[in-house]
């Protein structure tokens, strides 16, 4: 008789592949020096805090959600992402993910 030696599966780090790609520019943006990580903490503290967000979190699309807001709000305060254009581009992608064929990969239009 064989034993079977199955290892079980690692969890997932991301939930979510956007979580993943937000986490990474975050980190991108910090190694290529545009911030340093304690400021960054600092903020995404803040930012749990003003969305109440006190429970335990596991990684979820609320603490993602509050990620995102910081890093966009950061950039802004930077000057490098208006928020009216990361408003039409997040618009756009919306517009692309919902009349795109379920199974399909999402573009934006070049328009």
């Amino acid at each position: 008789m064989s034993e079977c030696n199955a290892q079980p599966l690692p969890e997932l780090a991301f939930a979510e592949p956007w979580h993943a790609q937000v986490f990474a520019v975050t980190v991108a943006l910090n190694e290529a020096g545009r911030f340093e990580w304690s400021e960054w903490a600092d903020r995404f503290s803040k930012m749990l805090k003003r969305h109440g967000l006190s429970k335990e979190l596991n990684g979820g699309n609320d603490y993602f959600h509050a990620w995102l807001e910081t890093l966009e709000a950061y950039l802004a305060e930077m000057g490098d992402a208006n928020p009216s254009d990361v408003a039409a581009v997040s618009l756009d992608w919306e517009e692309a993910y919902l009349t795109t064929p379920h199974g399909e990969p999402v573009h934006l239009s070049n328009g």
